[in-house]
């Protein structure tokens, strides 16, 4: 009938897609008669002809991949409702034991507020990546920062793409092109570097209001732009030397500027108490309110860490393998001759000049000589590129003092061509007669790069050869550590002209260039040469081996080189080679401390990554060492004692400070197993392609290979080259993963079409079902809701034709759905309106218990958002009232008090929910 007669209030059925809906007024139209009907899924009225709706009592085209997509659309909606970890489920990455600990002990609190302390090479970077993932797969967070130091800036892009399908927007607000400062909030995923916000409270030149401005746009504005969650990494920068610097501004911009704050530090302590008390305050301060409040007792809570001796992976077998290190003794021979004599007369030149800063007192001269000695045993290319610098310098008049132009802890966070660039492009002031002896040393270095004489790189040449026959692998991938670019430079031009493809890091690449140089790395070159700077971030496990050209002096900046390849995923045994010249005072106190170093480690039961070496104390314990045995060579193993026994000292107290957040309890990879076996994504490709194929024509999908799919939706969007697994994920990269995270799989799951009462019931068989199992099958949405959402349970019902409920067979028939293809046998319209009256009788009996878990649920939920908008909001608050200008303060205090008004309407109306019980499903099992 093109016409038919329906009536106020008559349910019916669209022809196009089945989706049941109620009329509520109609109207003929140059001869055409149009309906309004009410669509109660979404609870929104339209209008369509009558033409294309048939009265739902005559309805019985309910297909079976109907079915079967309700029935799995609504196993994805309970298992999300039950609270399953999704995140680990839904990500292209396969979490660890430690990783999914973490996972659920951040997901255990309301608050997420923690510090994750893993030692290095853990994965801390994998674990926020899930928290936050969990967070918004929940509906918990939208606008997310990122803080890192600038060197992990690729890293972090990196993996929230690689593993999460996130992408984030890198920012620095030094490259805004106006004072906007609205920048911050025009994209909801940010990450931007540390210091690229940091409030500076002096620059030389700078009038107040200049130094307000430049505040208000690099850290004002970002504090206030509304974020959801922040997450800083190596965190424990942010502790600073006291509560005025303006790291420790930043952390505690950073803290008040969202509810929801992860801290990453692999050594949040670095033996400073008042430090470790600046950085966990952050967290929560009225925990820590003082000092004495960081105890074991407090802190455990709030910390989430794993040491690399608890690590298993997912068959419980330990995470790391063993380590080589070697000490390479580089011999001189007869034709390093004046190579030797170069570095004799530059140790003297040191030797001397560092005596003359002790007693001047002038720390930046100190500094100098410090860095002339690591040149020289770094290569001639890099004493004699900074030499010519050097005599720039002192050929300018009037040279300055500069006694406190670096801090102590400033030098010792820079690595070697940082601390190079600095300090020759300052005017250090000059020594006596250091004119002449600088021009005489140039020319010696000068001689040793004209004539090609440096010994190392002889040694290198050597050692890969001889690398390359021991492992049997002609094409062996070698990584070479150096602390300065004129020696990384010869490196290239020294390997290269011997037939050795090279690839070059360092920290002046951008993060497009960071990125093609691993790439290189990783599929044609044999060599990747790599500052300390260029290596901040790198992920090498394909690498096994590696060579430091040259020593920094504090073991820890090695133990980070070293990690760059050992980390999670590396299949051998990881060989270190350190380089360093015979016969010289570096060589004897790296001999000893390769022997003892470990031995007072081991005793106190702490790693070479562990707070005893990354601290300032250690970074001074190391540089007074070197520079002792340098001036004193006939004292060298009375300065090592002196050093070792101070050593000795930090790691007895590091072994107190661990005890602080130690976390002994045992890593469980029985979940992990869980967590991979989990159906849920064999679950969205059912629904997905289910759902598609009961849309008949205006719907397709294909498998292009296996596990790889193409589908057009009926809207006629087409998605092409699709996977579903993570299996498939990995097996096929540039395939893309459909996870809940899509907008159109996550509408099949959350818009799932009600059961009218009337609707004809489908008789149906469901294979591996015993065949005296007879009843009416029903499944059902419980929910409580408002205008900003609900909570929802989902409960199957079974109801047997002998009169009695079943909740294990009403499970098992849902598990049988989700597996295998039921067979449709006839449609039951007659006793469809008491099918449906008999279901939901028994269901409102059944549900009662998940109902009051959903109010409680609700409740809570209403409450902890009341309690994270005020926490926010007096955060805004608190960053606005440091804005400098009066009209511009006012201004947006006025616009947030409105803004706070409107939230408070909202939170009222969320605490007025309405429960409701709707049947998305009515089966009639027959056999």
């Amino acid at each position: 009938m093109d016409n038919p007669p329906f009536k106020l209030f008559d349910w019916v059925c669209r022809l196009d897609d089945g989706v049941a809906c109620q009329v509520i007024g109609s109207e003929s139209v140059w001869g055409e008669v149009i309906c309004r009907v009410w669509l109660p899924e979404t609870d929104t009225v339209i209008k369509i002809a009558a033409k294309e709706l048939v009265l739902l009592i005559d309805a019985s085209s309910i297909s079976v991949e109907k079915i079967v997509y309700i029935a799995t659309a609504g196993r994805i909606a309970s298992c999300i409702s039950e609270g399953t970890l999704l995140s680990p489920i839904e990500s292209s990455v396969f979490p660890l034991p430690h990783q999914l600990k973490a996972l659920k002990k951040a997901l255990s609190s309301h608050s997420v507020r923690y510090l994750l302390a893993d030692e290095v090479g853990l994965g801390k970077t994998i674990e926020a990546g899930l928290i936050m993932r969990e967070l918004k797969l929940r509906n918990q967070v939208n606008r997310i920062l990122i803080v890192t130091p600038k060197g992990l800036v690729s890293q972090w892009i990196a993996e929230m793409d690689t593993h999460f399908n996130e992408t984030f927007v890198f920012l620095n607000p030094s490259e805004f092109s106006n004072k906007d400062e609205s920048n911050w909030q025009r994209f909801d995923q940010v990450l931007c570097s540390m210091d690229s916000i940091k409030p500076i409270e002096k620059r030389k030149g700078w009038s107040v209001d200049k130094i307000a401005e430049y505040n208000q746009l690099r850290f004002d504005s970002v504090i206030s732009a509304g974020w959801d969650l922040v997450i800083v990494d190596e965190s424990h920068r942010l502790g600073g030397s006291t509560d005025q610097v303006a790291r420790y501004k930043l952390g505690q911009g950073l803290a008040d500027a969202a509810p929801y704050l992860l801290l990453l530090s692999a050594t949040p302590h670095q033996g400073k108490t008042d430090g470790f008390h600046r950085l966990i305050s952050l967290l929560d301060n009225e925990t820590f309110p003082d000092e004495q409040s960081v105890t074991p007792e407090r802190v455990k809570p709030f910390v989430i860490r794993t040491e690399k001796k608890q690590a298993i992976d997912i068959e419980g077998q330990a995470l790391f393998k063993p380590r080589q290190t070697q000490l390479i003794s580089v011999e001189w021979q007869s034709k390093h001759a004046l190579q030797r004599q170069l570095y004799d007369a530059v140790t003297d030149y040191v030797r001397e000049g560092y005596n003359q800063a002790l007693e001047q007192k002038q720390n930046a001269i100190g500094f100098l000589m410090i860095l002339m000695q690591r040149l020289v045993t770094s290569s001639p290319n890099a004493i004699k590129a900074t030499l010519e610098r050097r005599l720039e310098v002192l050929n300018q008049p009037r040279l300055a003092t500069n006694t406190s132009l670096l801090s102590e802890e400033e030098w010792c966070e820079l690595e070697g061509q940082q601390q190079a660039d600095i300090l020759l492009n300052s005017r250090v002031k000059a020594l006596s007669s250091e004119k002449q002896e600088v021009e005489w040393l140039l020319s010696l270095a000068q001689q040793c790069v004209d004539q090609g004489i440096d010994a190392k790189a002889d040694a290198l040449l050597d050692w890969v050869n001889s690398l390359q026959r021991e492992e049997n692998d002609p094409y062996l991938k070698v990584l070479i550590f150096t602390e300065f670019i004129p020696t990384q430079q010869m490196l290239i031009s020294y390997l290269e002209g011997r037939g050795i493809s090279v690839t070059a890091l360092n920290g002046s690449l951008s993060l497009k260039e960071r990125k093609q140089v691993q790439e290189e790395f990783a599929q044609d070159a044999r060599v990747l040469v790599s500052t300390d700077a260029g290596g901040e971030g790198l992920n090498l496990q394909f690498c096994h081996v590696i060579i430091n050209y040259d020593i920094p002096w504090n073991p820890m900046r090695l133990e980070q080189r070293i990690g760059r390849v050992d980390r999670i995923g590396q299949k051998f045994i990881v060989r270190a080679l350190n380089f360093v010249f015979a016969d010289t005072a570096e060589y004897r106190v790296r001999e000893v401390l390769e022997e003892k170093l470990n031995i007072i480690l081991e005793e106190y039961g702490v790693d070479k990554t562990s707070d005893v070496l990354d601290s300032l104390q250690a970074s001074q314990i190391f540089d007074g060492l070197y520079t002792g045995a340098i001036q004193n060579p006939d004292l060298i193993d009375e300065e090592i004692e002196k050093a070792l026994a101070e050593l000795k000292q930090q790691a007895k107290s590091n072994q107190s400070h661990q005890q602080i957040y130690i976390d002994q309890e045992p890593l469980d990879p029985s979940q992990c197993e869980k967590i991979s076996e989990h159906p849920l994504p064999a679950w969205v490709e059912r629904m997905t392609l289910n759902y598609l194929s009961a849309q008949g024509e205006k719907a397709y999908s294909k498998s292009v290979v296996k596990d790889i799919w193409s589908i057009g939706w009926p809207d006629g969007e087409v998605w092409d080259r699709l996977v579903f697994s993570n299996q498939a994920a990995l097996d096929f990269p540039t395939a893309v993963h459909v996870t809940l995270e899509k907008n159109k799989i996550r509408e099949l799951f959350t818009n799932i079409p009600y059961w009218i009462k009337g609707q004809p019931v489908p008789v149906m068989s469901i294979p591996g079902l015993p065949s005296n199992v007879n009843g009416l099958w029903s499944l059902w949405q419980i929910s409580v809701s408002t205008n900003s959402g609900k909570e929802a349970a989902y409960l199957a019902v079974f109801y047997s034709d002998q009169g009695k409920c079943f909740s294990t067979t009403a499970n098992r028939i849902w598990e049988l759905l989700l597996s295998n293809t039921p067979v449709l046998l006839n449609y039951n319209s007659e006793t469809a309106q008491d099918d449906f009256s008999v279901s939901k009788r028994n269901a409102e009996e059944l549900g009662v218990s998940l109902f009051e878990e959903l109010k409680l649920k609700h409740t809570k939920k209403v409450k902890s958002n009341e309690q994270k908008g005020e926490y926010a909001f007096l955060s805004r608050r608190r960053a606005i009232g440091r804005v400098g200008l009066p009209q511009v303060r006012e201004f947006r205090l006025k616009q947030l008090d409105q803004e706070y008004s409107d939230w408070l309407k909202t939170i009222a109306e969320d605490r007025k929910a309405i429960p409701a019980l709707d049947a998305l499903l009515i089966i009639r099992v027959a056999s």
